[in-house]
C-alpha cells in the first residue's frame, strides 16, 4: 500500500546538501609557494620548451609573495629525493607556506639502468623492491610512487605548511579526437594520496585535456613544437593558468592580495576542495554518477556522519572489471550541475560504452533565483521557459524545467556514446502521518523522472519507491538508525543500503553480479 502526498518533496526544501559551501575560512597567506616537480614545470630558457613554473609565477604579486620553482627536468618522485633536490627545497619552507608536488611522467621509467635508474615501483603500496644501482654502483632500497611522495608530504605537514597534489601535465597524444588525459594511472595514485592524507588535490590532467580538445588538435599540436610531452611558453601558461583556477576553489583559498592582476583576472574552479574522483583505468568501461548529496555528500568523506549512497555501489558489485566514479556535487540541481560545469566536465571524462546514473530532484525544488545558491527549476518536463536576472551571478539566464534538465543530459550521453540511466529521487525519511509507510511523492520529480525516462526510451531505476519499501520493512527504528541527519542524508549504514539496491539494478546491465545481501 502506498500513501501519497501531492508535492510533498516542495515542503521539504533541502536545508545543507553541502555543508561545506557554507564554511568561511580565513584565507591562506604564505610567504612563499613552492614547486616540486619534473620538466613540465621546470623554467627553461629553450623557446621550444617551457615548464608551467615560470609562467605560474605571472600570476602572483610579486611584492605579497615568493613563488620558488625548485622542478628539475629528467626527475622522478625518487630520483628528486635521492639526488638532494627535496631537501633543498625542504629546508627553505617555514610554516603557513605552499608546496604544489608533481610527479608521475618518469616515474614509469626503469628502475635500474646505467641512463638515469629513476623508476618507481607501481602504485601507493608498501613494496619495495633492493638494487645495485648500475649510476651510483651503490644498494639503494627502491619503494613506490606513493612511498616517495607520502615522504614529501609528510616532510611538509612537519614544517606545519600546506602540500599540494598536483595530476599530470598532459600529453599531446591523441585517438579518436580525444587527448590523453594523463599518463598511466598516476593521477588516480595522487587522488588517492590526497584522499588518504587529507589534503587539496588538483586534477590538473582532466582540466588541461578539456581545454585542449576545445582548441583541437591543429591548435594543440602548436603549443607543442618539441615533442608530446613539453609545450612551448603559451602551453605551460594554459597549464599554469588552470592550476591557479583550481587555487581559487581551495578551502580556504589563498588570499586575493597574493595574485597580481593577472591572477586576479582568471575565473576561480570554486569546487577544488570536494575532492571529485577521477578516472581509476581507462582501459576498462567505466560507470559515472552525477546527483546532489544523496549520491555524494560534501568531500566524500563522511562528514557529520553523512555519506552518499554513490560512494559504497563498488562494495556490492563482484566484479573489478569497471571503473565506478561518483562524480556527484552536493547542493546542486539538475539545472546547476549543468550551469556550473559539472556536467561537461564529467561527460570529457567519459568515453563510449561507458554509464551515467542521474539523479536529482531534492534540490530542484529550490528558489529558481535568489542570491544564495539560485538552484531551482520550472516544475514538470515541459518546454516552458522563464528568463531571469540571476541574483548569484549577475548574469541573464533562461531556466528551464526539471524534465527540459534531464533531457538535456540523456542526449549529450547518447550523442557521445554513453548509456544513460535516469533514477528517481532516493525518499526523505518522513513517515506519513501515524502509519509505518514512507510518505511517497509520486506527483512531482519521481513521476517526471520516469516519465522522462520513457519518453527518451532510457533505462529507469525507481530508487523513490525500491528504498521506501525497504524502510518500511525495516521500520522506523532501524530506519532511523540508518539516517546522519533528520530526514535527508544517510550516514554510511544507510548509503551502504541503498548503494545495495543500486547494485542490484545495475548488476545485469554491466554484466557482473551483484553482491547478495547478507
Amino acid at each position: 500500500m502506498k500513501f501519497i502526498t501531492k508535492n510533498a518533496l516542495f515542503l521539504f526544501i533541502l536545508l545543507f546538501a553541502h555543508k561545506a559551501s557554507a564554511e568561511s575560512f580565513d584565507p591562506l597567506s604564505p610567504s612563499t609557494i613552492f614547486i616540486a616537480g619534473d620538466s613540465t614545470a621546470a623554467s627553461y630558457t629553450n623557446s621550444a620548451q617551457q615548464g608551467w613554473g615560470p609562467m605560474f609565477q605571472r600570476y602572483f604579486n610579486n611584492d605579497n609573495i615568493s613563488i620558488e620553482n625548485h622542478a628539475s627536468g629528467g626527475k622522478s618522485s625518487r630520483t628528486f629525493i635521492t639526488e638532494g633536490l627535496w631537501q633543498k627545497l625542504i629546508a627553505n619552507v617555514t610554516a603557513g607556506d605552499v608546496v604544489i608536488i608533481q610527479f608521475g611522467h618518469n616515474d614509469a621509467s626503469p628502475i635500474n639502468d646505467s641512463r638515469r635508474a629513476r623508476g618507481t615501483l607501481a602504485g601507493i603500496g608498501d613494496n619495495t623492491v633492493d638494487i645495485q644501482n648500475l649510476i651510483t654502483n651503490q644498494q639503494e632500497r627502491v619503494y613506490s610512487f606513493g612511498h616517495y611522495i607520502r615522504k614529501m608530504v609528510e616532510d611538509v605537514k612537519a614544517k606545519k605548511a600546506l602540500p599540494i597534489l598536483v595530476s599530470l601535465t598532459v600529453r599531446n597524444i591523441w585517438k579518436n579526437h580525444r587527448i590523453e588525459r594523463g599518463s598511466g594511472q598516476y593521477g588516480l595514485w595522487m587522488y588517492q594520496l590526497a584522499k588518504e592524507l587529507d589534503i587539496p588535490y588538483i586534477d590538473l590532467s582532466n582540466a588541461a585535456a578539456d581545454e585542449l580538445e576545445s582548441l583541437g588538435k591543429t591548435s594543440t599540436d602548436a603549443l607543442y613544437p618539441k615533442d608530446h610531452t613539453h609545450f612551448n611558453s603559451e602551453g605551460a601558461d594554459l597549464h599554469a593558468r588552470l592550476i591557479v583556477a583550481q587555487l581559487k576553489g581551495l578551502r580556504p583559498s589563498l588570499a586575493q592580495s597574493l595574485y597580481s592582476d593577472k591572477g586576479n583576472a582568471v575565473k576561480g574552479y570554486e569546487w577544488t576542495f570536494v575532492k571529485l574522483p577521477v578516472v581509476a583505468n581507462k582501459e576498462l568501461r567505466s560507470v559515472f554518477f552525477v546527483g546532489d548529496s544523496t549520491v555524494r555528500n560534501g568531500r566524500g568523506d563522511g562528514a557529520d556522519q553523512q555519506w552518499g549512497w554513490g560512494d559504497f555501489v563498488y562494495e556490492w558489485l563482484d566484479d573489478s572489471g569497471i571503473n565506478i566514479v561518483n562524480r556527484a556535487v552536493g547542493g546542486l540541481s539538475s539545472r546547476t550541475y549543468i550551469t556550473q560545469g559539472h556536467w561537461q566536465r564529467a561527460l570529457a571524462m567519459m568515453k563510449p560504452g561507458d554509464i551515467v546514473l542521474v539523479q536529482f530532484g531534492h534540490n530542484d525544488s529550490s528558489q529558481i533565483n535568489d542570491a544564495t545558491r539560485a538552484r531551482g527549476t520550472l516544475p514538470g518536463i515541459g518546454h516552458e521557459r522563464k528568463a531571469i536576472e540571476n541574483m548569484l551571478t549577475g548574469q541573464k539566464e533562461v531556466v528551464k524545467s526539471y524534465g527540459a534538465y534531464l533531457r538535456q543530459i540523456i542526449g549529450d550521453a547518447k550523442a557521445n556514446g554513453i548509456l544513460p540511466i535516469i533514477c528517481s529521487p532516493v525518499p526523505r525519511k518522513i513517515w506519513h502521518e501515524n502509519t509505518p509507510f514512507i510518505a511517497r511523492d509520486d506527483e512531482s520529480y519521481p513521476l517526471w523522472a520516469l516519465q522522462v525516462a520513457r519518453q527518451s526510451n532510457t533505462p529507469f531505476f525507481d530508487l523513490h519507491n525500491l528504498v521506501a519499501e525497504r524502510y518500511e520493512a525495516l521500520g522506523r527504528e532501524e530506519v532511523n538508525a540508518l539516517f546522519g541527519d533528520a530526514r535527508t542524508h544517510t550516514n554510511k549504514d544507510g548509503a551502504k543500503l541503498t548503494a545495495g539496491i543500486v547494485a542490484k539494478q545495475l548488476a545485469p546491465i554491466v554484466g557482473i553480479s551483484a553482491i547478495p545481501e547478507s
